[in-house]
């Protein structure tokens, strides 16, 4: 897993914590420790010459200046030469004593500067730091020296940022999480977590947010400033309805495709994993998940799926590493599963192409399937149509071979309808759930009625018969009746209506109005309003409250 381990040293206490993880490290996969401590002895020669006109007068006589600068530079270069070899000390005695190879390296300049420069030029597979030194002070989020060397390295990257778990108190959970949005790095970064799981034998998670908001408070700012001519060219209304239908569950199917790939990787590696799919603003909702799970490790892709190749560290890895109340490991290794197991998760198909798809034969299904699969996510695609599959035929077949297979299909059709046997590849009629399940609810109005999966949470119509995010079946999906607020309305200083930018009224309690005041003015507030009424409007809510609000919020 790692060859050579690479641990910058100043004695601090998140110094000497990088050594013992990277000894545990070192000696369960037989790697060498390198340890490194960088000393300015040059820099405090400057200082000195630059301190020479405050000196008294017996000493600023030119054969005294002189004798001066002789002992300081010997003082200075000798004294500093010896702290660091008593700094690398400290692991090459633990390394002697566990039988794990060790390198020291004493290296004189601008520490950070040297840092980079020495991983740069040698091949470490680890770099272990901590996240401030021996000059951190309370109000520290992150030490310069740390910051400047992993914006400048692309090597892996442990930063210990949580001391009582190394010194024996576990942490409520003890979990290596894995943040995953579906770039090369943090599939890379799950590999790690894989490895590190089974090394250390830690319950494994692995997490993906997605925001299904963004949109929402993006149109009611947009509406605030176009006038009713650009607002009428630009469709508001259309845009709202495209993103609620198509964008916000298209989102959420690709995140949790993403993990339902990982899940798979982990179990192919013999491991068992759990799965969360988070919804809201990426930052946000890990950060919230950190600090109530208070995982041991956060393992983060350095760079996300939207960024550029010459980007440092994305904007969710840097908010988490300064904030995130937990260790965090940078990935910069890149990994990418096979792309049959990622067309499985994040491909569906029409109901035209699953019935074109019946009548291949059966011996050559599963084979046909995985090559139209590889076909549509090779493309881009992520909806396999009837003529998707005839294109694919056409480009990966021989010809004349699908109709063969056709043929083969329809003749073994016919046979199992003679024989009186069920076709074995049948599926259940939707038409048939639909009707079942709104007779359930008989008397009510199916326009009115929506289902809650409860497999994921996602909020459905209630003509749905299976999940549109993870797949689940009908008897997943409950009724989320409209909830019948007991608030009394006149205690909350009654109800005004506010007009949406898609021209909907939703009523407001001022109490609940007067709540979002907490928030800060602009985008935040925009935000908090717009999760509030988009929830309203998937719960048939009528009037938004202050109960709704806090609850909602909280």
């Amino acid at each position: 897993m790692f060859k050579n381990i690479y641990v910058p040293i100043d004695n601090s206490d998140y110094s000497n914590a990088c050594i013992e993880i990277g000894l545990e490290l070192a000696k369960q996969t037989g790697a060498t420790l390198t340890a490194s401590h960088v000393y300015a002895a040059k820099l405090h020669d400057m200082r000195f010459r630059q301190m020479e006109g405050g000196l008294p007068e017996e000493y600023q006589v030119e054969e005294e200046l002189e004798k001066q600068r002789t002992i300081h530079d010997q003082l200075i270069t000798k004294g500093m030469e010896v702290i660091t070899d008593s700094y690398l000390d400290v692991p090459r005695f633990k390394c002697k004593k566990r039988e794990i190879p060790f390198v020291g390296k004493s290296l004189e300049g601008k520490n950070w500067v040297e840092l980079v420069k020495d991983i740069k030029e040698s091949d470490y597979d680890l770099v272990i730091m901590g996240i401030m030194g021996l000059g951190a002070i309370r109000d520290s989020q992150i030490g310069s020296v740390a910051e400047r060397v992993i914006r400048r390295i692309q090597t892996d990257t442990f930063v210990v940022k949580y001391l009582s778990e190394l010194n024996g108190e576990r942490s409520s959970s003890g979990k290596i999480v894995v943040a995953m949005d579906g770039s090369g790095q943090a599939f890379g970064g799950l590999q790690t977590g894989i490895e590190l799981a089974k090394l250390w034998n830690r319950p494994l998670e692995v997490i993906a947010s997605f925001d299904p908001y963004f949109h929402y408070a993006m149109f009611n700012s947009l509406a605030g400033v176009l006038s009713r001519e650009a607002s009428k060219i630009f469709k508001l209304e259309k845009q709202e309805k495209l993103h609620e239908e198509i964008i916000d569950k298209g989102l959420a199917k690709i995140y949790q495709a993403h993990l339902d790939v990982s899940c798979k990787l982990v179990e192919e590696a013999g491991l068992n994993c759990t799965s969360r799919l988070l919804d809201g603003k990426v930052f946000e909702k890990i950060l919230q998940y950190a600090r109530e799970e208070n995982p041991f490790l956060l393992i983060l892709g350095r760079v996300g799926v939207h960024s550029t190749p010459d980007m440092d560290i994305g904007s969710n890895a840097e908010n988490l590493l300064r904030r995130a109340p937990c260790n965090i490991y940078l990935s910069s290794k890149v990994f990418k599963p096979k792309i049959d197991m990622i067309a499985e998760e994040s491909i569906e198909w029409t109901a035209n192409a699953k019935e074109r798809l019946k009548k291949i034969p059966g011996f050559v299904r599963p084979m046909a399937t995985a090559a139209i699969l590889r076909y549509a996510t090779e493309r881009g695609h992520s909806m396999i149509t009837s003529n998707l599959i005839t294109k694919a035929c056409q480009d990966i077949l021989p010809a004349g071979s699908m109709e063969a297979m056709t043929m083969v299909g329809k003749q073994l059709k016919d046979k199992a309808e003679k024989e009186g046997r069920k076709d074995p590849y049948a599926s259940v009629d939707p038409d048939m759930l639909k009707q079942e399940m709104l007779a359930a609810h008989e008397g009510k109005d199916p326009s009115k009625i929506k289902l809650k999966c409860t497999n994921c949470g996602t909020v459905l119509g209630g003509d749905a018969v299976r999940c549109g995010v993870c797949n689940a079946t009908e008897e997943r999906l409950l009724p989320l009746a409209q909830e019948d607020s007991t608030t009394d309305l006149q205690k909350e200083g009654g109800v005004s209506t506010i007009t949406s930018f898609d021209s909907k009224n939703i009523a407001w309690t001022k109490e609940a109005l007067k709540s979002l005041d907490d928030f800060p003015k602009g985008h935040v507030r925009h935000r908090a309003q717009a999760r509030v009424e988009k929830s309203a409007r998937l719960q048939n809510i009528s009037t938004i409250t202050l109960d709704f609000v806090n609850k909602i919020l909280e």
